[in-house]
């Protein structure tokens, strides 16, 4: 019995063996591409006051083997033949549930394509879908049960992140961060996957409201185009115009004068458009504004450097404010607020438009007095106004269709906002202390006593009283 024992121990560790070798040869023999990790799912979701709208960013590959739709050779002209049925699938899968155990009403909206790659994996395609999740009338659209099992109920392996991109109410209102709410994968233990829950705490219209007065300040800071108009008709505000020229002075009151109307103006006609443009909540195309908004630079530029409307650049402000303030309104519009969001919004982004609008002016204004008093104004205001010339040109024909490197260089310099105001403030000291000095030269110094004539020394000074009591005699 013994030799039989011993013949089948030997088989059954030769076989052990060739079950460990083989596999470990293959894996050691595999290309590094087989070891990368599989893309996960992103879900960003934008809450509103009564919704949350839901982007899906779904890899292509694990979404055809978990829904059993092929999209291997799907291309973005072919996709809507395949729409209903990913539509169909994504709402079998998404089931979002208020804090009362009612069921939130799931729509899929738009589809589209595209090429993407995550952090450690290779390029891979991805589709993306937009979902609206709408709660029973009176549940809380912050705190929900999120039931979601797109893809990861086939694919075990599969990880679906959830985001928030924009919360009104939470002062999350850029779009630019996310914050992390949670991760959605299946439990191995149990092989299912939980759903998670949402809890995004309390909001408020005040925290909203503190929000967008800072969105409001960062935009004019890093919209590099309507800074440059506001600074470019403000160059010459100090100068007089000879016909079809810049010379002389108009003086510090006038100047100032003329600098506030200009400023006024502007933000009149900004804060007109944007309110009837948000409020009335206008669809307008974008090219346009944005193509006019290059132009009205290009105008001020060449007024800078000839008259064009000299006396009249509030009126010039005043009609160009109105296509900036519409371009202010495309921040508004794209984030999808109630009406009584939109109002608040609105006052608070205006609000912070106006104060660094009249800090930066105030920055500036001391150079502009100052500059046009010097002799290398001319020079310098030619220079900048050719730089703005240039950078409005390069603007113009990129949004009317032709890509250029000097409207990227322009816009790379909205990014820049510190360098911006530390140059200003550097300037303003600059400007200051040039004029402190130049006014101590100026003023004039302590009076000289009357001079007195002296008569030479040894000078009989007898006759010249006599005189004088002879006068008083008679």
């Amino acid at each position: 019995m013994t030799g039989p024992r011993n013949w089948l121990t030997t088989a059954l560790r030769l076989v052990a063996g060739i079950a460990i070798v083989v596999p470990a040869a293959l894996l050691a023999g595999a290309s590094p591409a087989a070891a990368h990790p599989m893309p996960h799912s992103v879900v960003q979701l934008d809450v509103h006051q009564a919704s949350v709208t839901a982007r899906l960013e779904l890899p292509v590959d694990d979404l055809s083997r978990a829904g059993g739709i092929d999209l291997s050779d799907t291309t973005r002209a072919t996709l809507s033949g395949r729409a209903d049925a990913i539509r169909t699938y994504l709402r079998e899968h998404i089931h979002p549930i208020s804090s009362g155990g009612k069921a939130w009403q799931v729509s899929v909206g738009a589809l589209s394509l595209s090429r993407t790659e995550q952090t450690s994996t290779g390029p891979y395609r991805e589709l993306v879908a937009k979902a609206v999740l709408t709660p029973p009338a009176g549940a809380d659209v912050r705190h929900f049960t999120f039931d979601y099992d797109v893809i990861v109920h086939q694919v075990v392996t599969h990880t679906v992140l959830v985001t928030v991109r924009q919360d009104w109410d939470a002062g999350q209102v850029d779009g630019e961060g996310t914050t992390q709410v949670g991760t959605i994968r299946i439990d191995t233990r149990t092989m299912t996957v939980p759903a998670l829950k949402v809890d995004l705490g309390d909001g408020s219209a005040w925290r909203g409201f503190l929000a967008m007065v800072k969105l409001g300040g960062d935009h004019i800071l890093t919209g590099t185009d309507h800074l440059l108009f506001l600074l470019i008709l403000l160059l010459p505000a100090p100068l007089a115009a000879t016909g079809r020229r810049w010379g002389g002075l108009v003086g510090a009151r006038r100047a100032l004068g003329r600098i506030g109307r200009i400023t006024l103006a502007f933000t009149a006609g900004h804060s007109v458009a944007l309110a009837v443009t948000a409020l009335g909540r206008l669809d307008v195309p974008g090219w346009p504004v944005e193509a006019f908004i290059a132009a009205s630079i290009l105008v001020g530029a060449i007024h800078a450097i000839r008259p064009l409307f000299p006396g009249k650049e509030a009126l010039v402000a005043l009609v160009f404010g109105l296509g900036h303030g519409m371009a202010f309104s495309f921040v508004l519009a794209e984030m999808h607020l109630s009406t009584g969001q939109l109002v608040t919004s609105l006052l608070g982004f205006n609000l912070g438009i106006e104060l660094v609008q009249l800090l930066l002016v105030f920055l500036a204004l001391p150079s502009l007095l100052v500059l046009a008093r010097l002799r290398v104004q001319p020079a310098l205001r030619l220079t900048g106004a050719v730089l703005t010339g240039t950078a409005a040109a390069g603007w113009l024909a990129d949004r009317l269709g032709l890509p250029n490197p000097v409207a990227r260089a322009a816009d790379s310099a909205g990014s820049h906002t510190t360098l911006l105001l530390a140059s200003l403030t550097v300037t303003v000291l600059a400007a200051t202390a040039w004029t402190l000095t130049t006014r101590r030269h100026a003023r004039p110094g302590p009076a000289e006593p009357p001079t007195t004539t002296c008569e030479p020394y040894g000078t009989d000074r007898s006759a010249g009283i006599a005189d004088s009591a002879a006068a008083q005699t008679h």
